[in-house]
């Protein structure tokens, strides 16, 4: 048996990120680079101004001065300067004219007859200019591997006129279950049958971390079913099953999985709930086997299948730490590496109640965990493992 810190090292030390692909980059929300990306341009791309108003000399403030020109964003402006005495209308992004010492915004401005302008005093140098280059300078990094893409993320890309990008491919995910009391929840059951609401879970949440996903079925609790399911799912990076791997007459889960060759790196963690969690590999290909019981399924999950499918992705599998204080008194009965689930508000971390090992309710109460081994007092200060997509 290891311990949870001993756990998540194997994981860590033992899954190396999957291979690349080249995309659009309209296909790219929630990818995941696979390189830094490095400016062509700078941007801007040139000095322009950041009002709508007038291109003018510092030396003209507070006089009255004439408009020879106007400046649209787009426009060349290579025939067109500034000199003391006058001024040019200019809009937002347009290229600043040579000669040009500041923008003096519209409302800033005095408008009289005949084409002339009276300008405040005080007007600085530079005052209203965006300069080419103080956004990002060509050659400079401005996405960084392993960095998750959003919508923003790809109007940078787009300012560089990037169109295809290389990212890490999406992790597939094959799960299967055993158990023949489970039945999937599209079929009628029997009175002493039950829902598999556990695949449908995992299927959900590593949907929701990015993978593609495969739902085999419910494996038969025979050595020969479980490991023609197996044989069917090494084509995946990770292979997440649920139950069958305690002591009963027919966990034979384990077995199967050493037949097929899997190599297992430990096979119990010292936590609370979920003791009976299996890590191992068969080749290149990882395997995660959780316990049976719904509540100590997702608690494993979060802890550890959770960073694995991280570390797959291309991203850190460190767990998104935050401060919270605890609204009520968390006692333990005995000190054990204990994980629990709760809500947070903002502020205060909430124990969801009642949480026992079997039970499903609380899954549909909780965005943060808390792991501690000893009691915890009400009010006092503590870390909590904030969901990352919630």
């Amino acid at each position: 048996m290891v311990s949870i810190q001993e756990a998540l090292e194997i994981i860590e030390k033992n899954i190396s990120s999957v291979n690349r692909e080249i995309i659009p980059i309209e296909d790219a929300i929630g990818r995941v680079l696979a390189r830094d990306y490095i400016a062509n341009y700078d941007l801007p791309r040139f000095n322009n101004s950041a009002m709508d108003g007038f291109a003018v000399k510092v030396s003209d403030s507070g006089k009255v001065i004439e408009v020879e020109n106007v400046i649209y964003a787009g426009d060349r402006v290579e025939d067109v300067e500034v000199r003391e005495g006058f001024g040019v209308r200019i809009m937002t992004g347009a290229v600043t004219p040579k000669g040009c010492e500041a923008i003096v915004p519209i409302e800033d401005v005095e408008e009289l007859s005949g084409n002339k302008i009276k300008i405040p005093d005080g007007i600085t140098l530079n005052s209203m200019v965006r300069f080419r280059g103080e956004d990002i300078k060509s050659g400079e990094k401005f996405l960084s591997k392993h960095q998750q893409l959003n919508g923003y993320s790809l109007s940078l890309l787009a300012s560089q006129g990037v169109t295809h990008i290389e990212v890490f491919r999406r992790v597939r995910v094959i799960i299967f279950s055993t158990g023949e009391e489970l039945k999937p929840h599209y079929e009628k059951i029997e009175p002493h049958q039950l829902y598999n609401s556990n695949s449908l879970m995992f299927h959900g949440r590593a949907k929701e971390l990015g993978c593609d996903v495969t739902y085999l079925t419910i494996a038969k609790d025979t050595i020969d079913s479980l490991k023609e399911l197996i044989r069917e799912s090494l084509n995946a990076d990770l292979i997440l099953t649920s139950g069958g791997i305690s002591v009963g007459d027919r966990d034979y889960t384990l077995q199967a999985f050493k037949d097929v060759g899997m190599d297992i790196l430990f096979s119990k963690v010292d936590i609370k709930p979920g003791k009976p969690t299996t890590f191992g590999k068969i080749g290149e290909l990882a395997v995660v086997n959780l316990p049976g019981n719904p509540l100590a399924s997702a608690v494993n999950f979060e802890m550890f299948v959770k960073p694995a499918i991280l570390k797959l992705s291309g991203l850190s599998g460190d767990s998104q730490k935050v401060k919270a204080k605890l609204r009520d008194d968390i006692i333990l009965k005995r000190e054990k590496d204990t994980v629990i689930l709760g809500y947070f508000d903002g502020e205060y971390f909430t124990k969801v109640e009642p949480q026992k090992p079997g039970m499903i309710s609380p899954l549909g109460r909780f965005n943060a965990i808390v792991r501690t081994s000893r009691t915890i007092n009400k009010g006092e200060q503590i870390y909590i493992v904030l969901l990352r997509d919630f």
